[in-house]
């Protein structure tokens, strides 16, 4: 199996890692498909009562890999679609899951963020939606950030762009919790130790009503939707000049 993304299990508590630092953990078509065929293994596994995500390197994950979708239409429409099933899959494991945010979670990558149980990052931290600057539409994340910050603020996040600090971030929900960058690791683990010792069978049931109660059915349609939306707008003109400028800066 591809150890662009790695899985370890440790005391019932599971780790993947994005493991791609000489590109901040872009969301590659690679990358995607290693996520999750390794979070397919997870959903089977009877050992592990939480799971880590984190990023290997200087980041949590710069979001999707916008190099690879540059004149290329279905390349774009299959890096969403692998996105909003990542997401769907994440959201569905059952088991808490923890997303360890240093450096930067960017477009993709905060989506990651936000679809996770508890995000804990540090106040230095680069978070956030700048797809609209790029001439990207992040319909794919949208639902998920819905749920995170609320209707309102959601749309003020999506449609201002740019990015947050975690302490920003923090502020209007984004991330769960603030934590000193170099206690980041033990702060994570501090809470994965603690629900790896809540009842397995409470835990799954627990998440598998909230994700009911959020939407269900409904939800991972509107996610599914999103996808087509973002692919749509991604394979514009504008998105694309857009984003050759970008990389030609």
């Amino acid at each position: 199996m591809s150890d662009l993304a790695l899985l370890t299990i440790e005391n019932a508590i599971a780790t993947v890692t994005l493991n791609r630092p000489d590109a901040r953990n872009a969301l590659s078509p690679e990358l995607l498909e290693a996520l999750l065929a390794r979070f397919d293994e997870l959903a089977q596994r009877a050992d592990a009562n939480v799971c880590i995500i984190r990023g290997a390197g200087k980041a949590f994950c710069a979001g999707m890999d916008l190099k690879r979708i540059l004149d290329d239409a279905t390349a774009i429409a299959n890096l969403l679609k692998s996105i909003a099933e990542l997401t769907l899959k994440v959201r569905t494991l059952p088991i808490p899951v923890i997303a360890q945010v240093h450096g930067a979670a960017i477009g993709g990558g905060c989506g990651l963020t936000c679809v996770c149980d508890f995000a804990i990052t540090h106040a230095e931290a680069k978070i956030g939606y700048p797809e609209v600057d790029l001439g990207v539409c992040p319909a794919v994340v949208a639902p998920w950030l819905i749920l995170r910050v609320g209707a309102g603020q959601a749309r003020r996040i999506l449609l201002q762009g740019g990015t947050l600090s975690g302490a920003r971030a923090y502020e209007l929900g984004l991330v769960t919790q603030l934590t000193p960058a170099d206690e980041l690791e033990n702060t994570v683990m501090s809470l994965a130790e603690r629900l790896a010792k809540a009842g397995p069978g409470a835990i799954s049931a627990t998440k598998t009503w909230l994700n009911q109660l959020e939407g269900g059915e409904t939800l991972a349609q509107q996610v599914r939707q999103g996808a087509i939306i973002s692919a749509e707008v991604a394979s514009s003109t504008e998105a694309q000049e857009r984003l050759r400028a970008a990389f030609s800066r």
